[in-house]
């Protein structure tokens, strides 16, 4: 193999001969010599006389401390070896198969490890479980799956040129690598997968190596025949350059490298659902809004989704807009322009709030709003005697008004202008349900100085629209989190799903 030109390196199966374990460790003495003799078989074996030399593995690297006196003799025995072994020339790598625990003196000790060795996490992911999930959520997967391998390493001081990952392609079953996945077409996937997801976190986070292994069929449970094909798979979505995997298996081989990959993100964009898009600009520009990117980005998201779902007209939006500068800004657009500008806003960044307004309207409407019953309607009398209660007219008739000609309106619910009329006066309030014409018949009371039949239709209406609010966030919550299935987003940095009033940031803009 090294006449053809393979790089060898070595792998030592026999660790724990070495070291011995964490509740029988080795004499400490011995450690010198053994890695004398370790280095001269690795020099002899790979034809180098810098080897590489693999130790398989390190035993709990999870256990906390304190490490019992046997565990820390274990451990002091580790590093003596790997540190002998780099003194004598070698570049040493230990294996670990599960995270890295660094609390109290494991910390001191890792950063020693890392000091003279590579690193490399074992990260065995089942193929019949990546499959599964197809390529959008399989690929997201595998890229957090090894994202997060890494992190619990760099999170500890351990640089990312000290850090490899290691896969695996054994087909025994219960263990990561092909566990009995069929056909073999399906395999040959996530094989592809795994090798891109592998180039994603490789560029993105700078790690030393990337290893494979389970080529071999040392067991019967490793008696598989397509280990090779596989094998020619990974090669190929390394480096074409490799192995001919299109010719090797034929036009069943599905051959595109791009299916549930981050690279079909262009410049600027942050999440791609279909062929819409939240871009890094748009996130940008709202956040000097909110101050917080991650409300807005969650904003955004739910806005894409949401109009996919109920589209608002432009004209819906302008109309509103117009009502907002006439009721709030007296008419004035140069007043209003400047109070966006006062608070980060702009007149795209606005109109996209009203529109959401509106929006939120309509799917509200057509969601159920129940029936309070009667002792609902006392205690929210009994609970709240200082909201404002307001007699009034209004063409046409609005749902907070109960859906009636005549009544009551409420503060919190109805619209603030409705509080605002003198009495006597009428005027168009445009809110998120449509045009009202409203006229105030008295002042406004307390609700607690109105009799309770006459309050009624109204209390029943804020009943009925808080119960519909709610059922809009579970509806919206919903929609999002099954659309973040198909959702593919820039270093796998999801939106989280939830509803946002980005009239809190604005509230001139709420249309009521």
């Amino acid at each position: 193999m090294r006449a053809l030109g393979a790089g060898t390196v070595y792998f030592d199966l026999n660790l724990k001969n070495r070291v011995g374990t964490p509740t029988k460790p080795t004499d400490p003495a011995t450690m010198a010599d053994r890695a004398q003799k370790l280095d001269a078989f690795a020099v002899q074996q790979t034809g180098c006389a810098t080897p590489v030399v693999v130790f398989n593995e390190l035993s709990g690297p999870g256990l906390v401390t304190p490490w019992s006196d046997t565990n820390a003799q274990y451990r002091a025995n580790v590093l003596a070896l790997i540190q002998n072994v780099a003194a004598l020339g070698a570049h040493p790598v230990l294996l670990l198969p599960a995270p890295a625990y660094s609390g109290g003196d494991a910390l001191a000790w890792w950063q020693q490890v890392s000091a003279v060795a590579e690193i490399v996490r074992e990260v065995y992911v089942p193929a019949t479980a990546t499959w599964k999930q197809g390529p959008i959520l399989g690929n997201r997967d595998l890229r957090n799956v090894y994202r997060n391998a890494v992190t619990n390493l760099t999170s500890i001081g351990i640089p990312p040129n000290k850090i490899g990952l290691m896969v695996s392609f054994a087909t025994t079953k219960g263990f990561g690598g092909r566990n009995g996945l069929e056909p073999v077409s399906a395999w040959f996937q996530v094989a592809k997968w795994q090798s891109l997801a592998l180039k994603q976190i490789s560029a993105e986070t700078g790690i030393a190596s990337v290893w494979s292994w389970g080529w071999g069929r040392w067991s019967v449970g490793e008696q598989d025949a397509e280990k090779g094909h596989v094998a020619c798979v990974w090669m190929w979505t390394r480096s074409p350059s490799l192995c001919d995997a299109p010719t090797q298996l034929g036009p069943a081989f599905n051959t595109p490298l791009t299916e549930g990959q981050l690279s079909v993100l262009t410049a600027g964009t942050q999440c791609l659902i279909g062929k819409r898009r939240v871009t890094n600009a748009a996130i940008a520009q709202l956040q000097l809004l909110t101050g917080d990117r991650e409300t807005a980005y969650s904003a955004l998201f739910e806005r894409l989704v949401e109009s996919s779902q109920s589209p608002v007209p432009t004209s819906a939006v302008l109309a509103a807009e117009r009502g907002v500068i006439l009721q709030s800004f007296g008419g004035s657009r140069a007043a209003y322009v400047n109070a966006l500008q006062q608070a980060n806003a702009s007149v795209p960044v606005a109109r996209g709030i009203l529109g959401d307004q509106l929006r939120r309207a309509r799917v509200q409407s057509t969601l159920p709003g129940g029936t309070p019953t009667a002792a609902e309607i006392q205690t929210f009398y009994e609970s709240y005697p200082d909201l404002s209660a307001r007699l009034i007219t209004s063409t046409p008739q609005p749902s907070w008004l109960g859906s009636k000609a005549k009544g009551f309106a409420i503060s919190q619910v109805a619209p603030d202008r409705v509080f605002t009329l003198k009495s006597g006066r009428a005027a168009s309030l445009q809110t998120s349900e449509g045009v009202f014409r409203v006229k105030a018949l008295d002042d406004a009371l307390p609700l607690g100085a109105v009799p309770l039949r006459k309050a009624t239709p109204a209390i029943a209406a804020a009943l009925r629209g808080f119960e519909r609010g709610e059922a809009f966030e579970n509806w919206t919550v919903a929609k999002q989190r099954y659309v973040l299935n198909s959702a593919i987003c820039a270093r796998d940095d999801l939106p989280q799903p939830s509803a946002v009033d980005l009239t809190s940031y604005l509230p001139f803009l709420r249309l009521g």
